[in-house]
């Protein structure tokens, strides 16, 4: 498995990469700049959460690597890896459907709450990762 040793990071491609599910306690790293954004992240064996400028992003329980986050106006897209299954929430736009892709097989369609967040259960082989993407219907 592909832990961020550095808890968040900056890939080549653009896109964001954090989360280290082999700490026994809580790490966390506040101020990382990305694309002029400040993002802050806490991650351990039991929760990896990110946040953007302050907001929710990104949460599963228990911890879990994320490499790849790439988030645009119609989608986000990154793969996971974690060491059992997990429950990841996203935060997406209020009461919108979406269609979420796990690797290339259709999920089917979810709608986010009142507050935006959108909740996947993700059954977790600790050798795979796996390709989520979720798509603004």
């Amino acid at each position: 498995m592909a832990v961020v040793k550095e808890l968040i990071r900056k890939e080549s491609d653009g896109t964001l990469s954090f989360g280290n599910y082999e700490f026994d306690t809580k790490q966390k790293l506040s101020d990382f700049e990305f694309e002029g954004d400040l993002y802050k992240v806490k991650t351990f064996k039991e929760i990896t959460k990110l946040e953007k400028n302050g907001l929710f992003v990104y949460e599963s329980v228990p911890g879990t690597v994320v490499t790849g986050l790439k988030v645009t106006e119609q989608e986000i897209v990154f793969s996971v890896e974690g060491w059992e299954d997990a429950s990841i929430t996203l935060e997406l736009e209020p009461e919108t459907e979406y269609e979420v892709y796990v690797d290339s097989t259709n999920a089917g369609k979810m709608k986010t709450n009142l507050g935006g967040k959108l909740v996947l259960s993700i059954e977790i082989d600790k050798e795979q990762s796996y390709r989520i993407r979720v798509v603004k219907l």
